[in-house]
């Protein structure tokens, strides 16, 4: 049991730290530059107070990176409060200001009463690279959704026949085509034996059907729209930003893939059904891939937001919801590769359908599955043993 506890509230260029003992009166209340020599004084100092110091920190990357990579570096004991935990408790406390000192004695005063905030590890090489590249492409993929929503607007704006006439998320050869002939009159004048000529000429597949497609839109339309120059002008950057993201997102697999492969879990987690390369990468980031930090299975279904919660109130009960806190990282995870699994998995297929049987949405019947799957990737990974359809007494046991 700790006798101090130290609440930082974490920024980008300074930290405030707060120090209280067991009755939660405050012996240390500073702020700090984010500097590891300054850290490195401020640890020897909360030593000085007492031994068995627990911190605690509202940020676990970003600006708080050092400070938490100083910390565990020496074997300081830290765990993880979300902001918004921080913020919903600080209405609880006297005097209505924010100041950083007051969040940094929330944060720490929280640590001090509360036995269910999970602890930071400290994350292995790899498994910090690639919670890097995961973060980099989840940010590729949200700009290539948002600027494919941008060319699909401004397309219709001008010319509706052609914005429907493709799959514009799914279609390189309609993007390579929008890099060249985007309004009805150009591609009237093209024609449809010269178009398909000159997307074969730039590798598209079945250029002929695209081609075809393309013209058919073009004759739909003779009107010219107002503004059209300007919005082509528009949608051709837009396709090439789209096509040079696509090269980037393959890059990032690339590379997360190969160094997903050099973790030494990478083989027991993607031997399970629904999990593939891209999946398992995430699963490694969020967690580190060490259970150890979780302490059980249940603890990984709650982070994880798949171990439904009571929300009963008098004579309501058995209403179960999902937790307010968890990781968004991994619930997508688990819930992803369990709807993958029904597809390719017979047991997951047939556990879902019994599920489906009893009356539930298809939504709880998989979530219910991917909760089931917690269990058989925990046992699976405790055993470091790869999935097996009929497995080991001692995994059943654990599942």
């Amino acid at each position: 049991m700790p006798q101090l506890w130290a609440g930082v509230d974490a920024g980008k260029t300074h930290h405030h730290c707060t120090v209280i003992d067991t009755d939660g009166k405050r012996l240390l209340s500073k702020k700090v530059a984010n500097d590891e020599g300054e850290i490195l004084d401020l640890i020897a100092e909360v030593n000085t107070l007492g031994e068995g110091a627990r911190w605690a920190i509202d940020l676990n990357s970003g600006g708080g990176a050092l400070l938490i990579t100083v910390l565990l570096d020496h074997g300081q004991d830290l765990v993880y409060i979300p902001g918004r935990t921080v913020h919903h408790a600080s209405g609880a406390y006297r005097g209505d200001g924010k100041t950083d000192a007051k969040d940094a004695f929330v944060i720490a005063d929280q640590a001090r009463m509360r036995r269910d905030l999970h602890p930071i590890a400290s994350f292995d090489e790899i498994a910090a690279d690639l919670r890097i590249l995961t973060a980099r492409r989840t940010d590729l993929a949200c700009d290539r959704t948002r600027a494919i929503n941008r060319l699909r607007d401004q397309l219709l704006g001008y010319f509706p026949a052609l914005e429907r006439a493709f799959d514009y998320s799914a279609s390189k050869a309609a993007l390579v085509l929008l890099t060249g002939y985007r309004t009805p009159r150009a591609l009237r004048r093209m024609g449809r034996d010269r178009l398909e000529t000159w997307l074969r000429s730039r590798k598209v597949r079945n250029a002929a059907h695209v081609a075809e497609a393309a013209i058919e839109a073009a004759q739909a339309q003779r009107t010219t729209v107002r503004g059209e120059k300007a919005a082509a002008a528009v949608v051709e950057r837009l396709a090439k930003e789209v096509i040079a993201l696509d090269a980037e997102l393959a890059e990032a697999d690339a590379a997360i893939e190969g160094r997903f492969r050099e973790h030494r879990h990478a083989g027991v987690i993607t031997s399970l059904p629904g999990i593939g390369t891209l999946l398992g990468a995430e699963f490694i980031a969020a967690t580190g891939g060490d259970m150890a930090a979780f302490g059980s299975a249940d603890r990984l279904a709650g982070v994880a937001g798949v171990a439904p919660v009571p929300r009963d109130s008098g004579r309501i009960s058995g209403n179960l919801r999902r937790p307010k806190h968890y990781s968004r990282r991994l619930l997508r995870v688990f819930y992803m590769s369990a709807q993958v699994s029904i597809r390719c998995c017979p047991a997951s297929k047939a556990f879902y359908e019994r599920k489906r049987a009893e009356g539930k949405r298809h939504v709880q019947a998989v979530l219910a599955l991917a909760r089931r799957r917690v269990n058989v990737l925990w046992a699976m990974l405790r055993e470091e043993r790869p999935y097996a359809a009929v497995p080991p007494a001692k995994l059943a046991a654990v599942a």
